[in-house]
């Protein structure tokens, strides 16, 4: 894969809006990991070749994006069978050590940081553009959140001039496909209601807060500015770490988005971390119209089936998605246990 050697110089603080089309004003990082992902589609070196997917929103206030992808449902590779919220890298399964050197596409190099992120294609893509950030895949890491890997997608983030350059981490038990460190990052052309929905504190001001007018409620954390990044990483995966110790499963989303308490004059955005603590889920659930990950949890449906797509309602994605949720004043508690170790 080439370097490509960013600094603060390369983030883009706020995004295009959304009526421009997606390539209207890219930034070099969007150009360099778009130009080089549809390289390898042209090689056939995913699953199946990805065209313009049917997409719709759902009736209803939720305002959830629909998505057919017919093809990921039957070509990708089957998830791993995962036992445990602990289990450990196994070497002898599918793993990111075992991906083809044309598979990588960039190496992203900040100055004076030792661990550079691998970006490579996911196989079987969700959308255009659809990738994976790997660090240092021959460590052999788990599926665990780290600092490190979060701040790294942060930055990605902000590297984007897309307003729907998102990325995001399934935990083990929160339907990660792969026991092997890794985000997803993916461009949807569409927003999400959680990127805008106000929050309500959960304790100091700069702390987490808690996302309740959305499809599944999540604690939030916010960085209006690079300055902000650093901290929001180790916080949230502080917070992480303590939803596993509770036994939970958890899934994570990197957006651009308005701070917690609503726009901000200006219109200016920052950074919204979104962290969802559910019931563990262990393989496929048979009969289960979709899993629930961190893409349906944002409200983004990618759907297996014509019928499915063209029939899902809002309501019926929320009780699909609500099975794995906790009450919502057992979050709560959650929430308020978290704020008191984040003060700390």
């Amino acid at each position: 894969p080439e370097d490509f050697v960013y600094g603060e110089e390369d983030f883009v603080l706020q995004a295009a809006g959304w009526e421009d089309e997606p390539g209207s004003a890219p930034s070099r990082f969007d150009r360099a990991l778009l130009e080089r992902w549809d390289d390898r589609m042209e090689r056939g070196l995913f699953r199946y070749r990805l065209g313009p997917l049917p997409t719709r929103l759902l009736p209803g206030p939720m305002r959830m994006v629909a998505q057919l992808n017919a093809q990921r449902g039957t070509e990708r590779r089957p998830p791993q069978p995962v036992l445990s919220l602990r289990q450990p890298f196994d070497p002898a399964a599918f793993n990111f050590t075992r991906l083809r050197p044309a598979e990588l596409l960039l190496r992203l190099r900040r100055p004076r940081r030792p661990d550079p992120l691998l970006v490579a294609i996911n196989a079987s893509p969700l959308e255009r553009g659809h990738v994976l950030l790997l660090p240092d895949p021959a460590r052999g890491l788990p599926q665990a959140l780290t600092a490190p890997l979060l701040l790294g997608g942060l930055e990605a983030a902000l590297l984007s001039a897309h307003p729907g350059f998102r990325l995001g981490f399934n935990g083990l038990g929160g339907c990660a496909s792969v026991n092997h460190l890794h985000l997803h990052g993916f461009y949807l052309r569409h927003p999400l209601l959680v990127e805008s929905a106000p929050a309500r504190p959960l304790g100091p001001p700069h702390g987490p807060s808690f996302l309740t007018a959305v499809p599944a409620p999540a604690f939030l954390f916010y960085a209006a500015d690079p300055a902000g990044l650093e901290a929001v990483a180790r916080d949230a995966c502080r917070a992480a770490e303590r939803v596993a110790d509770t036994g939970l499963a958890y899934n994570l989303l990197i957006t651009r988005g308005d701070p917690p308490g609503g726009p901000a004059p200006g219109g200016q955005r920052g950074l919204r971390v979104l962290l969802w603590a559910r019931r563990p889920s262990f393989g496929a659930e048979a009969g289960a119209a979709f899993n629930v990950a961190l893409c349906e949890l944002a409200g983004y449906l990618p759907l297996p089936a014509a019928p499915l797509f063209e029939e899902m309602t809002e309501e019926e994605a929320l009780r699909a998605i609500r099975e794995h949720l906790l009450p919502e004043p057992q979050l709560l508690r959650l929430g308020e246990d978290l704020a008191r170790l984040l003060a700390d």
